[in-house]
């Protein structure tokens, strides 16, 4: 968040893109905006007190271990970014790898991800405001939010620009204000161990540290969205790898900042309400004014997460469409805005079902999702580079191979922290996928659509 943002009227003076093709407006700075409004920077509050519990007070220290696991991933993003510079994240990079069948798969899969990340942001923000505001109704405030958010998407990616510079600078002056006060509550206290935040109570071990750090790898799940962004950004091949790293890179410093000053704050693994544990921390700090505060700034979050999320999905649908695996007619086209209208609109639908369903479904859906994408974007980085282009130099190997093997481990690590309904909503939604993929290719027997790998 230390790069300047471009300012609107930088934005806005972009090719309009009235050819109905997208519009290639995003430097790195805004490349690097919507990966982090997408991830929502106080994120950290929301799995404070169940992490530090578990970690023994070493909320920091899993932090700190889940950059480093997720690194390797972003790395892999950031090289098929390069490779494959266009719309449709995993759904392309694992086309150009293993064909299209395999991509589709995985395009699937990494639906879930994408497809819910927009609903789980309309349940807390429901959540958050009806506390309160107890005389609004839940499902007002989270209809209104599919409304609004459906709105500025409709009006093209640079609205969502502008909206997401709003939103990220409310975030970040929270931020600020509560590092300050943060700061000063400490120096209040005395006597201060800086290294408490990772020693923690002492109580915990390791298994409590991998055990929070497979938890925290969901704060991560949006450094990927940057990569759906390669159509619209100025130059694809550079930008967009370096956006996902260092969109990685801030977020996992922001966390392992706050929990860091949380935890010299409030220095227990103990609290009335486990889920609430933020709210013990932010009062101490600034009392029931950064309370209210906070609750403003995580609303605002939220709707920027689904405000991104929602702008990458239907990206991720119409590169589907565009290429004859969804519909044509129904999704392969976009506005005189550059918008892809009918995709947009679909996932505003499917949001309504946060209305019905709970925050444990849709955290396991979204799980399961980016999983599958993440480790076939691992394996799609050995195929591609060192299989397909034949690069074995010794530096290739470790770039090509060991890397991205190392985050293809990783991911397989966190699946085993999985809990069996996510297996079972995950594999039933893939095996509706394998149903779809065969009624496509009349069972196998016509080939699947390809993937149009141009640069448009």
């Amino acid at each position: 968040m230390t790069s300047p943002l471009p300012a609107p009227a930088e934005t806005a003076a972009a090719t309009p893109g009235h050819d109905g093709t997208f519009q290639r407006v995003l430097g790195l700075p805004t490349l690097v905006l919507l990966g982090l409004v997408y991830m929502v920077p106080l994120t950290v509050f929301t799995t404070y007190g169940i992490v530090t519990e578990i970690t023994g007070g070493r909320l920091p220290a899993a932090y700190a271990l889940t950059l480093v696991v997720m690194l390797f991933t972003a790395r892999s993003y950031g090289k098929m970014a390069g490779a494959v510079p266009v719309s449709g994240s995993a759904y392309a990079y694992v086309s150009k790898s293993f064909g299209p069948a395999a991509g589709f798969l995985s395009g699937w899969s990494l639906l879930l991800d994408y497809m819910f990340l927009p609903m789980i942001n309309y349940l807390v923000i429901g959540i958050f405001l009806n506390a309160a505001l107890p005389m609004v109704p839940q499902w007002v405030i989270v209809v209104a939010s599919i409304a609004l958010v459906t709105v500025v998407n409709l009006a093209g990616i640079t609205s969502i620009a502008r909206a997401n510079i709003v939103i990220v600078g409310m975030q970040a002056l929270f931020i600020a204000v509560f590092v300050v006060l943060a700061i000063v509550e400490i120096g209040a206290t005395g006597t201060v161990d800086p290294l408490a935040p990772f020693v923690g109570t002492g109580e915990g071990d390791l298994s409590g540290l991998f055990a929070g750090a497979a938890i925290l790898c969901l704060s991560f799940l949006g450094f990927d969205a940057v990569s759906t962004f390669a159509e619209e950004s100025k130059d694809a091949r550079r930008l967009v790898p370096r956006a996902i790293m260092l969109t990685t890179l801030i977020a996992g410093a922001i966390f392992i900042g706050l929990s860091y000053l949380s935890y010299l704050v409030l220095p227990t693994a103990t609290f009335a309400n486990v889920d609430a544990a933020s709210l013990e921390v932010i009062t101490k700090v600034g009392g029931q004014f950064l309370s209210v505060f906070f609750t403003a700034a995580y609303v605002a979050g939220g709707l920027g997460s689904a405000l991104t999320s929602q702008a990458s999905v239907s990206r991720i649908i119409y590169a589907m469409g565009r290429d004859g695996v969804l519909p044509t007619r129904v999704f392969g086209w976009l506005s005189k805005r550059g918008a892809p209208v009918s995709a947009i609109l679909v996932t505003s639908a499917v949001g309504l079902l946060a209305l019905v369903i709970s925050l444990t479904t849709i955290s396991s859906l979204i799980s399961f999702g980016a999983l599958v994408a993440f480790s076939m974007v691992n394996l799609s980085v050995i195929k591609h580079f060192f299989v397909d282009e034949k690069r074995r130099s010794g530096s290739d190997v470790v770039s090509y191979v060991v890397l991205p093997l190392i985050g293809f481990a990783a991911t397989v690590w966190l699946w085993t922290s999985l809990s069996g309904l996510t297996l079972i909503v995950g594999l039933s939604w893939a095996a509706i996928g394998f149903v779809y993929l065969l009624v496509l290719t009349r069972g196998f027997r016509r080939p699947t659509p390809q993937l149009d790998l141009k640069e448009v």
